[in-house]
């Protein structure tokens, strides 16, 4: 796989997409919701006031792409599975 997947997300694989797809918002306003669920404006908040250090902030930044790029259609297939 090159550097940018055919998806056009930059190092993405399938196993990233699904942990994205399973894993939940440990704190604040939308705590326990998906973070392919989180609304878009809450992400953005994010960009502008700085992602949370980590493994978590960087599925934020990677679900502020696909959001902001009109690539949510890609989790589709997962909601069905998980």
């Amino acid at each position: 796989m090159s550097e940018t997947d055919n998806n056009g997300i930059s190092g993405l694989d399938h196993t990233q997409l699904l942990e994205l797809a399973e894993t939940r918002m440990p704190f604040g306003k939308y705590s326990g919701r998906l973070l392919i669920d989180l609304p878009e404006p809450y992400v953005i908040w994010f960009a502008g006031k700085g992602f949370p250090a980590g493994k978590l902030g960087r599925m934020l930044q990677t679900i502020y792409e696909i959001k902001v790029n009109g690539l949510e259609y890609l989790f589709e297939p997962l909601r069905k599975t998980c």
